[in-house]
């Protein structure tokens, strides 16, 4: 019998993060019904998954969990909050190195090092460490829009395009410039003035250990300079030998589940991305004001807004679907492919609710503003 219990207690471990984890609990639900609504083989389904992202989402995974691992996030960590000594200052700084960051190394790069910084900011003293991570993942939403290289969708409607990169950012400019004061101006509402406690982080100490901040600070150069060449899957092999050589915990203790929401999330929206009850609503929608930009905005609360950027770029001008799927990655939490990003690293209590708390209303004012300054150039 206790030959049996030990044997089945990783199966009930699983379950039971399975049924705890609402994000992974719905999609399987949802994937459930797809294989029901529109039944399909392994081979189509396998079709439909990005292998590419998920071999860069774990490289990245590996490499920030290193570089947590490694301690020096903790001591960076002390040093922000003493030269940042108001809650509200942080915040501000915090969301303001996300956006620019998120700009130049893509917006789930840079949520993979300012997520773990700020996770190690808690326990030295009294923050709300969830919802700076939503305004994290919400300012590289924001800095992202900006550059043609500052999330996937940018990317692809800039080579889709043709246009220069000086075009594309000349572009964008307005948009990401007013998301970004939009934005901190939510910040004081969701952050007080209040000063820090720092006797509470000076008592903070922690081991720094130097392996695995130097393969995480090498290896994530040459694992981005790797996926621009084309070679991902041999990028992500690499880190996870070099790690298990260096930091073994780094490999065995990322979020594997987060990999499984996403191998579903692209099988369920594209499969959903083709149904022609969407199809239909997609034609009826751009007929409605503020055309593909509008459309962009709704369907990304429905596909997230890469898939919904491919769904609508051969029949959308690329300006305005790139302002409308950009606005879409607030909102509801799969909008963008980020914010689940942001919630999974975050692992803390409340975070959907807390998330939308400031996403919707992100939505409703960056739709507006869209709305307003592309009706003042049509004038």
């Amino acid at each position: 019998m206790l030959v049996t219990k030990r044997a089945l207690a990783p199966v009930s471990l699983f379950i039971q993060r399975f049924l705890n984890d609402p994000m992974l609990l719905s999609m399987s639900v949802l994937w459930v019904v797809l294989c029901w609504l529109e039944p399909q083989s392994l081979s189509k389904m396998a079709e439909r998954v990005h292998w590419t992202t998920l071999a860069v989402l774990t490289g990245l995974m590996v490499l920030s969990r290193a570089l947590e691992l490694s301690g020096y996030l903790a001591f960076w960590g002390r040093r922000l909050l003493a030269h940042l000594r108001g809650e509200r200052r942080l915040a501000v700084g915090l969301v303001m190195f996300s956006a620019l960051l998120s700009a130049v190394v893509t917006n789930d790069v840079a949520l993979f090092i300012v997520v773990p910084l700020t996770l190690s900011l808690a326990g030295m003293a009294t923050l709300p460490i969830g919802r700076l991570i939503v305004f994290e993942a919400l300012a590289v939403n924001a800095g992202s829009s900006l550059s043609p290289i500052g999330n996937p969708q940018n990317l692809y409607l800039w080579q889709h395009s043709g246009v220069s990169f000086g075009e594309f950012l000349s572009a964008m400019l307005p948009l990401g410039m007013g998301l970004m004061v939009l934005l901190l101006l939510l910040v004081p509402l969701a952050f007080p003035s209040a000063l820090l406690r720092l006797d509470t982080v000076a008592s903070v100490r922690s081991e720094r250990l130097q392996k695995p901040l130097w393969a995480a600070l090498i290896g994530y150069p040459l694992f981005l300079f790797a996926v621009e060449m084309g070679w991902a899957t041999q990028a992500m092999a690499a880190v996870l030998l070099v790690m298990l050589i260096v930091a073994r915990r780094a490999v065995f203790s990322i979020d594997w589940l987060l990999l499984v929401v996403f191998v579903l999330m692209f099988v369920n929206l594209s499969v959903i991305g083709e149904l022609g009850v969407v199809q239909q609503m997609i034609g009826s929608m751009q007929q409605w004001p503020g055309g593909d930009t509008s459309v962009g905005v709704l369907l990304s609360q429905l596909l997230s807004n890469v898939p919904a950027t491919l769904v609508l770029a051969q029949q959308s001008e690329w300006q305005p679907l790139a302002w409308g799927v950009s606005v879409g990655g607030f909102g509801v939490v799969i909008g963008s492919m980020a914010n689940l990003i942001a919630l999974r690293l975050a692992r803390q209590p409340g975070m959907l609710m807390e998330f939308h708390r400031w996403s919707i209303p992100m939505l409703g004012l960056g739709w507006l503003f869209a709305a307003v300054w592309t009706s003042a150039l049509a004038r």
